[in-house]
């Protein structure tokens, strides 16, 4: 795990610049700093490294490969690099060390692109020159574990893994883009393509974009489309039964897991008493010699602690177990540093505690592996099985005509279109009333304008079910987005590199090939990985309501430090120095909380709005 950041057309200041950038990530590779650029300062790339396999000088990077007509650097692990070996083996290249790096350039080289990447399984953000035919190549990896951000700059094309690298620059802006803005405040977080900055863009997962000398146009490129894979796979449906699905899957997360644990550093997993993180910590323990060191936290109010559990399945398991119980004060303590952390507006209070066991488990390991993904691709979450498709059912048998009708009576009575009850009535598919539902009101906007995200954009007319369509939105968007963003920032800022055993290729499209009633059924959620994790954990361990680790911000809020932060962050001058909010509504929900009690999640949106706009100004 490492960061990156590179430009086009430097100048006399390359080498300031392309350290003053990297500086910034320090913390995504406080092992070395290397850079690499062009006789004429015309590409300039930046490495900051986080030694994990191969901790030599001979894995320092950007690399420069054999033949000398390629440049990487490289941000990621690839897993299979051993059988990507295999397919360059008669190329007689001598490796100079034995790095995922050194074999990853020496395949783009000698395989392409488009191969390569069909080729490869793991997290990745790529930049890649070609010295002969003067292209730059940036690469992200399907899923989007590992972020790039790109885009022009006083005419210059920039790119790196975070946005605070631009911010190294004399000549940034700082621009914010409003109707990422907009995003932000109707989901807690802003999706690709878009950045809180304008001109600066996310580059997609699954996406390679393509800059040719002179590196004034992009073209941005789609290698892997999860949603056509998703399509393509249901119409390939598995038609086995659930023990042979069940055995197949097992098969792969080993084959995952396996993979991933190849490291030169010490590694183990976060483990909450949950499906998913017991299943990956069950098989690191099968395929392992040595007792896998697990990770969890736990708070003293009951009705957030699953630590308890967790120990009862470390032990059934056999790992080497760190249990640390935080204080409410610990966790309160991260608040005011979340905008240096995540750098744009972020607002999954879970990314709290998820800084907290990323810094206790860093203290013994390097690389921890999480149960990501499960919720996603095994129907996990109540929204795909509750009150999203519930509503559908029902609604889908109203005339919309008459739904659309409401709408607009209730817009002429002064509700905003984007009311989400507003929104709702005028959902005409599935997608559409997810997109609906799945949102803040951003009535205190001053001036919304409804900006599309990819959620309204998706398709509605393909052979997915409802659920399976669900899970294609999220996987999508709210993956990688919000989860593995938030994950990513809080793990990295320790320099904690993370890996997600269940979005190994294989694993991630043998899922979608299953049918529905394989991982929901009667009230039963991710059934087939149930049907596995049972039997290594007894049943009755995790057959329970699950508590999550949620934060009570509206108990918080209100008093000590909290409080005080939050109504310095509340004033009418510091709401009026963001332009987007309207300050009276801001004020009375504000109030109707600390007065009457009222919480609304958007009121933790624009503190951390707020919080995040007075540290870059």
């Amino acid at each position: 795990m490492c960061g990156i950041a590179g430009f086009c057309h430097g100048k006399d200041d390359s080498i300031d610049n392309i350290k003053n950038m990297t500086d910034r990530i320090r913390h995504r590779g406080p092992d070395s700093f290397g850079y690499w650029k062009t006789e004429d300062d015309s590409v300039v790339l930046g490495h900051r490294r986080l030694a994990i396999l191969d901790v030599s000088e001979a894995g320092s990077q950007p690399m420069i490969s054999a033949s000398g007509d390629y440049v990487i650097a490289f941000n990621g692990e690839i897993y299979n690099h051993k059988q990507l070996t295999e397919k360059i083996r008669n190329k007689n290249i001598h490796f100079r060390s034995i790095t995922d790096t050194e074999i990853l350039l020496e395949a783009f080289e000698y395989l392409g692109i488009d191969k390569t990447l069909e080729a490869i399984k793991g997290m990745f953000a790529i930049a890649l020159y070609d010295r002969k035919n003067k292209e730059l190549f940036l690469v992200r990896d399907r899923a989007g574990e590992k972020p790039l951000y790109y885009g022009f700059i006083n005419g210059r094309f920039t790119f790196a893994s975070e946005l605070s690298c631009f911010t190294a620059l004399d000549d940034f802006k700082r621009e914010i883009d409003y109707s990422a803005t907009e995003l932000f405040f109707r989901r807690g977080y802003i999706p690709a393509p878009f950045s809180i900055y304008k001109g600066i863009k996310k580059l997609e997962p699954g996406h390679y974009l393509k800059i040719k000398e002179p590196y004034d146009t992009v073209e941005d490129i789609t290698y892997w489309s999860s949603y056509d894979k998703y399509v393509e796979c249901q119409k390939n449906k598995f038609n086995g039964s659930m023990d042979e699905a069940a055995e197949i899957i097992e098969s792969l997360l080993k084959d995952s897991i396996s993979g991933q644990m190849i490291s030169d550093v010490p590694l183990g997993a976060f483990l909450s008493a949950g499906i998913d993180s017991t299943t990956i910590i069950s098989l690191m323990q099968q395929v392992s010699s040595q007792p896998i060191r697990s990770f969890t936290i736990g708070v003293d109010s009951p009705e957030y602690n699953e630590a308890p559990i967790a120990a009862q399945t470390a032990k059934i398991l056999g790992t080497k177990h760190t249990e640390k119980y935080v204080s409410v004060e610990e966790l309160k303590s991260v608040i005011p540093s979340l905008s240096k952390i995540y750098t744009e507006p972020f607002a999954d209070s879970s990314q709290i505690p998820t800084s907290i066991i990323s810094q206790i488990a860093k203290q013994d390991v390097t690389v921890v592996l999480s149960g990501d993904g499960g919720d996603e691709l095994f129907c996990g979450y109540p929204r795909y099985n509750g009150w999203v498709t519930d509503s559908w059912s029902k609604q889908k048998k109203l005339p919309f005509g008459i739904q659309h009708a409401r709408a607009r009576a209730m817009m002429l009575a002064g509700k905003s279109k984007n009311d989400p009850y507003v929104k709702r009535l005028m959902a005409s598919s599935l997608p559409e009333l997810y997109a609906a539902v799945s949102v803040s009101d951003t009535s205190f906007l001053k001036n919304p304008d409804n900006y599309q995200d990819y959620f309204d954009l998706f398709p509605s007319d393909d052979i997915l079910s409802d659920q399976d369509r669900l899970m294609a939105m999220d996987f999508k968007m709210y993956l990688p987005d919000d989860i593995l963003a938030k994950v990513d920032r809080a793990s990295m800022i320790h320099s904690l590199e993370t890996r997600v055993p269940f979005l190994d290729r294989d694993v991630i499209e043998f899922a979608w090939r299953l049918p529905l009633e394989y991982k929901f059924h009667n009230g039963v959620t991710k059934r087939v990985l149930r049907k596995i994790v049972y039997t290594y954990v007894p049943k009755e361990l995790l057959e329970r309501p699950k508590t999550g680790f949620s934060i009570p911000l509206d108990k918080w809020m209100r008093d000590g430090e909290l409080r005080e932060w939050a109504e310095a962050l509340m004033s009418p001058a510091s709401i009026e120095s963001a332009s987007v909010l309207d300050t009276n509504s801001i004020l009375k929900m504000w109030r109707d909380y600390i007065d009457g009690g009222k919480w609304n999640e958007s009121i933790w949106y624009v503190l951390v709005y707020l919080d995040w706009l007075h540290r870059i100004n």
